[in-house]
């Protein structure tokens, strides 16, 4: 990557050439940009096959995420470079080098900062006009935006642009490789058959000849990024973050007042706290109340979750925001009354791009259906301490019988149930499209709940 390109030329043709006069190597930042970019092109060139080999699973998901976040710093790393040398004349030709390899070097030279720039921004639009309107956060820390209009456009155009930048992106990846070939070839031709100073321009201090020492630590360096794409196995996070304390609950929820709607304590941040019926709602207390259904208060730390399987891997995962009105007695079964309401975009996983995929269409389609609610009046007792409920569960617009059992000690005034129930999301139409087989996200689901209460 000897060669001047037009841009170079057209720079170095003003007053800023009579103050660069060439110099016999890159500088030291264009070096420095020249390798890091080339280890960042090849360790992406392997996770890119990887994405295509390996089945699909959190794994692999990890695997895409860190290739958007690797191909966004390769887009800001060539954006510096190009503006550099847009200032710094790079090293002359070899003298006597022919006129067909000048152009040839120019023509690949020109073609690397089409696909360093070119294959980031096809991505980016891949990304940004996917169905899956899933954030990016580069190395899962800092947001990186989708590009503009796209995520808001019409299903039609929006799939003809993630078609776009898919068919460039396929297209700009074989030139990837056929580039790589002519620059290693060429390398290998001036160090090797012409005994040039090329390998001079980027690696300071080299000498022609197959001995020097600097080609062999390029190529280990090559052999290396090959080996690091292969061995590199992400962290995948299966857990759902820790509720937030009940301090926290408290300051989110402050200023809300009681008489407001559910809905009202759905929107506070972290999980709320499950609400008990308004006390006009619920029956006089005689003398021995729990012959009669009581009111219950649930503590803000109580938690509803969820188990899925993905690839073999298991995801857990929490619903942060949902209230419920209990009204139950183990003496008053008949009378017992439960319902609870579930903000279906508050599932948490640990990984907030994978759950910003959750509340699509694929999945909870949150934006027709945000809620699921689960009602019960029916209730069974199957031993000492343990009990049935009998209810329905309306999610994404469907509605099925669930029975959820569940354990309840009682002391005094403070009681503790806990329960777990399995569901076939696929009954529920939790999984469109590729996503409705159960080969990879496990059909079975098992939603589980942990409950401390006191008695109004």
């Amino acid at each position: 990557m000897t060669a001047e390109t037009p841009i170079e030329t057209a720079s170095a043709a003003g007053p800023s050439h009579q103050r660069n006069r060439p110099s016999a190597r890159y500088t030291g930042v264009a070096i420095a940009l020249h390798w890091l970019i080339a280890a960042a092109i090849l360790f992406q060139v392997i996770l890119g096959w990887r994405m295509g080999d390996e089945p699909k699973g959190p794994a692999t998901y990890a695997i895409f995420q860190l290739h958007k976040s690797i191909g966004i710093t390769i887009l800001l790393l060539s954006l510096t470079r190009l503006a550099w040398r847009l200032f710094h004349r790079p090293p002359p030709h070899p003298v006597g080098q022919p006129r067909w390899e000048v152009i040839a070097s120019q023509v690949v030279h020109v073609a690397f900062y089409v696909i360093m720039i070119g294959l980031p921004i096809t991505g980016w639009i891949m990304v940004s006009a996917s169905k899956l309107n899933i954030p990016t956060l580069l190395y899962g820390t800092i947001p990186w935006p989708h590009l503009p209009f796209l995520p808001e456009l019409a299903p039609g155009p929006k799939h003809l642009w993630h078609e776009i930048g898919e068919t460039g992106h396929g297209l700009l990846v074989k030139l990837t490789y056929g580039l790589l070939a002519l620059h290693l070839g060429a390398v290998a031709k001036h160090q090797i058959l012409d005994r040039d100073e090329v390998l001079n321009h980027m690696a300071p201090g080299a000498r022609p000849g197959w001995l020097e020492p600097r080609a062999w630590l390029a190529a280990v360096g090559l052999i290396a990024m090959v080996a690091a794409g292969y061995a590199y196995r992400p962290t995948v996070k299966h857990a759902a973050p820790a509720p937030a304390a009940p301090a926290d609950l408290a300051d989110a929820q402050a200023g809300t007042p009681s008489a407001e709607p559910a809905a009202a304590t759905e929107a506070a941040s972290g999980p709320a706290p499950i609400a008990a019926p308004a006390a006009a709602t619920a029956p006089a207390q005689p003398d021995n109340p729990l012959k009669d259904p009581v009111a219950w208060t649930v503590a803000k730390s109580s938690t509803l979750g969820f188990s899925a399987t993905w690839a073999g891997d298991a995801i857990d995962g929490q619903f942060k925001r949902w209230t419920a009105d209990i009204l139950f007695s183990p003496d008053a079964l008949d009378r017992s009354k439960l319902t609870v309401g579930i903000d279906m975009t508050s599932a948490a996983t640990g990984d907030d791009q994978r759950d910003a995929s959750l509340p699509s269409d694929d999945f909870f389609a949150a934006a027709a259906h945000p809620k699921a609610t689960f009602t019960a009046s029916k209730f069974r007792k199957t031993g000492e301490g343990r009990f049935v409920a009998d209810g329905t569960l309306d999610l994404r617009g469907v509605k099925k019988p669930v029975s959820l059992p569940f354990t309840l000690k009682i002391d005094g005034d403070t009681a503790t149930a806990r329960g777990v129930t399995t569901l076939d999301r696929t009954a529920f139409g939790v999984g469109q499209g590729e996503w409705a087989s159960t080969d990879q996200i496990g059909g079975k689901v098992k939603v589980s709940f942990a409950i401390t209460a006191k008695r109004k």
